[in-house]
């Protein structure tokens, strides 16, 4: 057998093409995050490049003596070299290949630009993650895979690609209108034909709108995968997760055969690449889908939890029933009920809740500013509808802030701030404002409530505000939730009522939330539809609010072209009898570093919350009701001048703006007009602080 070895120049400069040579040598791949970089052996034939394990130097697959062998690096001419001194002494084994990879059918190959080792070849399925000794060897495998017949050089397609638009489409009727009046129509008759022409063909331009929505859509999608492939590398992450953001287009099963993961590079930095047969299951955070990032992943230097803490003492049950028969004539607003009938997070911290699916008024904007008004407000429709998601299986209520009580979540890696305040006390009032990529969103929520008997009627009072950097804005309201069978069955939480979406500009939505009924086989279903100014419905949207939801274009005949807008996250495996989403159990999380940055009225810091959530039940009662009697002072001192911080009241309108100030202030550490309103107190003081 002919061979050659590779001083690891290029071809054309080592001899001529390598496109009739087999070609062979020593690669590192990268398997997982337990075995890291392993060698194996390669082999390039005929456009087919085949690899194995290599366990003694004797077990490399070998061709036949007649043909002829081109080797790259020194250790590949070692290694074959101790192959033939021990071929005499021993018989040769073959070792199996274990993956190959049709060159023809490649898609492409790139250099590393951080690693001059490095290189890459992607596949429709796969993505080879391979590493040399030098720089010259890899060059060398670049050059004998550009020789091989149907692989080219990765191209971006960050390019612009020309769609045909629907604006762009026209015809013309004259012809026809000519041939009938030759025929002897009446104008009358020939102006209805000219009409029933022009409106088929809008059918048939909404058609095409809707497909190049959606050609758009793939293609955005396919960007950010190019994108998160070239980027991975020169990112700067060290966090050993790297996840693409809401791709709606892949579905890749969970499992030892999942072929597009992250994984670690050779300088630490993360990036996608495949996990084969010969790699054992060790790696456990590949995603069912691209789908929003996992809380805590790319701009955190920590990962969020995912369970709450292992309760520290065992809980006894309570009796709703015995609570109110022991209470019987007494003021219920002056009885403290036990913390078994609380989660462990306020009111301030569920508001945040609404924004888990932020990353739809991310499309959202992202929509609007390419030209996309429709899509836009589809997505707006979308997200109003996810916040309700949560609310599936949530028996125990939230606690009551404090007056002045804060809560602040800063999520990177999802792009928002969000922050809210307790601004009154009677009535009951919770401001929030969240500032995300090209939008901000406010409002402030009363509940009002009406006890029935078996059931409980929550009415939403006030109005959320979303506003795009453009000027767009979305106003609407909360529909009505009723809870079921509080004192007998099974308790449970429906949403029902007409939800209005109104817009500024092109479009609005109006959602109609059902009423879920007793012999009901199909509940929490949502149903409406997207109009323009003229009242024209541009789109219907249907589905539920603790699953998905989908549009189709026009007036929503044709469901079975419907295009999913959005859902739900799975429930997490670690469950608990408060059914908190994976979302929301990093809400009351103190994250590293993070205490010293809160100010003394942040949720967090309050005792009786975080003692519940410790399993504390005791201590948690005790302060509960500690607490409990400085909340019944807070309209004594609310009537006294006392006036939010964060937040300003707008006139009459019982609404309130963000003033500003709280992340200048954390920066700061300015925290000295802000009371320690979780303390010790007299309640013969008023703070009016």
């Amino acid at each position: 057998m002919p061979l050659t070895r590779s001083k690891s120049l290029p071809a054309t400069e080592n001899g001529g093409s390598d496109s009739g040579r087999s070609v062979a040598g020593i690669l590192y791949k990268w398997t997982n995050y337990g075995k890291g970089w392993r060698s194996r052996w390669f082999l390039l034939r005929d456009g087919i490049l085949s690899y194995s394990k290599i366990r003694r130097p004797e077990n490399v697959n070998l061709l036949s003596p007649s043909e002829d062998l081109r080797l790259i690096g020194d250790i590949s001419t070692d290694r074959f070299s101790r192959m033939k001194s021990c071929s005499g002494r021993s018989r040769r084994k073959h070792h199996k290949t274990i993956g190959i990879v049709h060159l023809k059918q490649v898609s492409s190959y790139r250099e590393s630009k951080s690693d001059h080792r490095k290189f890459y070849i992607f596949t429709a399925t796969k993505t080879l993650h391979l590493r040399t000794d030098s720089r010259s060897d890899r060059a060398a495998w670049l050059q004998a895979l550009a020789s091989t017949r149907g692989i080219v050089p990765l191209q971006s397609i960050s390019g612009e690609f020309s769609f045909v638009s629907p604006k762009d489409l026209s015809i013309s009727t004259e012809r026809l209108k000519k041939r009938l009046l030759e025929e002897g129509m009446n104008e009358s008759l020939v102006k209805e034909c000219e009409q029933i022409v022009d409106s088929e063909f809008s059918e048939v331009q909404e058609q095409i709108k809707l497909l190049h929505e959606e050609r758009t859509k793939l293609l955005n999608a396919l960007r950010q995968l190019e994108m998160a492939n070239l980027e991975a590398e020169t990112s700067g992450i060290h966090d050993d997760v790297y996840e693409l953001r809401n791709l709606k287009y892949s579905s890749l099963p969970r499992g030892k055969y999942s072929e597009c993961s992250t994984s670690a590079s050779s300088d630490g930095k993360l990036e996608f690449e495949d996990i084969t047969e010969e790699d054992d299951a060790s790696f456990h955070d590949t995603k069912e889908s691209f789908s929003e990032p996992d809380v805590g992943s790319v701009h955190t230097h920590f990962k969020r939890r995912t369970k709450l803490p292992d309760p520290a003492e065992k809980q006894r049950g309570v009796s709703l029933w015995s609570m109110i028969k022991d209470n019987v004539g007494k003021d219920l607003t002056r009885v403290c009920l036990p913390v078994y009938f609380n989660e462990p997070i306020s009111s301030l911290q569920k508001c945040f809740e609404d924004l888990e699916y932020s990353y739809l008024l991310d499309q959202a904007y992202e929509y609007g500013k390419s030209g996309n008004s429709l899509l836009r407000a589809l997505n707006v429709a979308a997200f109003a509808v996810s916040g309700y998601a949560s609310t599936e299986g949530r028996h125990c209520k939230p606690f009551n802030p404090l007056l002045g009580e804060t809560y602040e979540a800063d999520f990177p890696e999802k792009g928002i701030r969000f922050f809210s305040e307790k601004v009154s006390h009677h009535p009951t009032v919770i401001a929030c404002h969240c500032e995300g990529k090209g939008w901000k969103f406010s409002g402030d929520t009363n509940l009002r409530s009406k006890f029935w008997g078996r059931s409980i009627q929550l009415e939403p009072v006030g109005i959320l505000t979303l506003e795009f950097d453009d000027g767009e804005t979305f106003q609407w309201s909360k529909v009505t939730t009723t809870i079921y069978n509080i004192l007998l069955g099974k308790l449970y939480c429906d949403h029902h009522g007409v939800m209005q979406i109104r817009g500024n500009r092109q479009y609005s939505c109006t959602l109609k939330f059902k009423e879920q009924s007793i012999l009901d086989r199909n509940p929490h279903q949502v149903n409406g539809f997207v109009e323009d100014v003229t009242g024209k419905k541009a789109a219907t949207v249907f589905g539920k609010w603790n699953d998905s939801l989908y549009y189709v274009a026009g007036d929503g005949l044709n469901k079975g072209s419907a295009s999913l807008l959005w859902k739900a996250t799975k429930p997490p495996p670690n469950v608990t009898r408060y059914n908190l989403t994976s979302f929301a159990m990093t809400l009351n999380e103190l994250t590293p570093g993070l205490e010293e940055k809160l100010p003394p009225t942040d949720s967090r810091l309050r005792p009786d919350q975080r003692h519940l959530e410790n399993g504390e039940y005791e201590k948690a009662n005790e302060e509960k009701q500690r607490l409990e009697r400085r909340q019944r002072m807070s309209r004594q001192i609310q009537e006294s001048g006392w006036r939010p911080r964060w937040f300003e009241p707008q006139g009459e309108s019982e609404s309130y703006k963000y003033t500003g100030g709280y992340w200048e202030a954390r920066d700061d550490k300015s925290w000295d007009d802000c009371p320690n309103i979780f303390g010790e107190f007299t309640e013969e003081v008023v703070d009016c602080a």
